[in-house]
C-alpha cells in the first residue's frame, strides 16, 4: 500500500504536472484580474504623463485599425502575470525540489578518472578506453 502512495506522490511532484498547473493558473486565474488592473489603473497612469487616453490609442490606415494601446495593455499584463507566477509558484517549487534532492541519498559513483589522461572510465575497467593505459580495477 505504501508503494502506491509513494508512486502517487511521485506522479504529483513530476515537473510536467506542475508546469501544466502553472500554465493553467497563468491562463485562467490571473488573466482577468491583471488585465483589469492594467487597463483600468496602469495605462491611465501612463497616459497622464502624455495627457492622452492611452487605452484607446489607435491608428487608422486604409480602413484598417491598429490598436497600439490594447497591445501595450496585453504586454504589460503578460509581464505582471509572469512575474507573479515566477515568485509565487515557480521559485518556491524549485526551492522545495532542491531541498528534497539534498535529502535524497546520493548514488554510488560508477566511473572514475584515469590516472594518466583523466578521462572517465568504469570502475571495473582494466584499461583506459581513451589512452589504453593499464589501470587497477576498483571492486
Amino acid at each position: 500500500m505504501a508503494s502506491i502512495r509513494e508512486d502517487f506522490v511521485k506522479f504529483l511532484m513530476r515537473g510536467n504536472l506542475v508546469q501544466l498547473a502553472v500554465a493553467f493558473v497563468i491562463g485562467a486565474a490571473f488573466s482577468a484580474l491583471i488585465t483589469a488592473l492594467v487597463a483600468d489603473i496602469f495605462t491611465p497612469l501612463i497616459g497622464v504623463a502624455g495627457s492622452f487616453d492611452f487605452s484607446s490609442w489607435k491608428s487608422h490606415v486604409n480602413g484598417s485599425t491598429f490598436q497600439q494601446g490594447a497591445f501595450l495593455n496585453s504586454v504589460i499584463s503578460f509581464l505582471i502575470i509572469a512575474i507573479v507566477v515566477f515568485f509565487a509558484i515557480a521559485l518556491p517549487y524549485q526551492r522545495f525540489m532542491d531541498r528534497r534532492e539534498a535529502k535524497a541519498p546520493k548514488a554510488a559513483p560508477t566511473t572514475r578518472a584515469c590516472p594518466e589522461c583523466l578521462s572517465q572510465i568504469p570502475l571495473a575497467a582494466k584499461r583506459c578506453s581513451a589512452c589504453a593505459s593499464p589501470v587497477t580495477p576498483v571492486a
